[in-house]
């Protein structure tokens, strides 16, 4: 003679099963913990919201250097070495489209970021002349990147 309505299964019972019983209960429960847990795909957002933000500095900077402002403002910028000149110009395109990319949070982005950090880690290891980063730099750039895989492996492998 009673009928149950398509109320209870919104609420978390099955269908027959009066309201608020132990399986809505744990349902609900399982629902919070996993809005609690740590959202790895999220985390990945903020780190390369982050990072967009460090490497658009890092970029102007490269374009201050290239329109004479900056260190050596005494030193015209034509007048520096032409592998000098082409790694500003290089840092100067390379870091604004990874702070894009990354910002936009796309694959490519973050393929840009490699690419450009990856690039400054070897230019200062082998030519020092030309990128100047000190010890403390570079294994920051390192943990950067090993943060960076982390965060993207442990998104990719996230449940949801």
């Amino acid at each position: 003679m009673f009928q149950h309505g398509g109320d209870d299964e919104a609420r978390g019972g099955q269908p027959g099963e009066p309201p608020g019983t132990t399986r809505g209960l744990l349902d609900a429960i399982a629902l919070h913990e996993r809005a609690a847990a740590l959202r790895w795909d999220q985390m990945l957002v903020w780190f390369m919201r982050v990072m967009a933000c460090a490497w658009l500095v890092k970029g102007l900077g490269a374009w201050a250097v290239l329109l004479g402002f900056g260190p050596g403002e005494g030193v015209a910028f034509e007048a520096r070495s032409l592998s000098f000149q082409a790694t500003i110009i290089y840092f100067a395109v390379i870091d604004l489209v990874a702070a894009v990319g990354l910002w936009l949070t796309s694959t490519w982005g973050g393929v840009m970021w490699l690419l450009a950090v990856t690039s400054h880690i070897i230019l200062a290891l082998f030519f020092p002349r030309i990128v100047m980063s000190n010890a403390m730099t570079l294994s920051a750039f390192v943990s950067l990147i090993l943060l960076y895989l982390a965060i993207s492996w442990k998104a990719a492998r996230q449940e949801d």
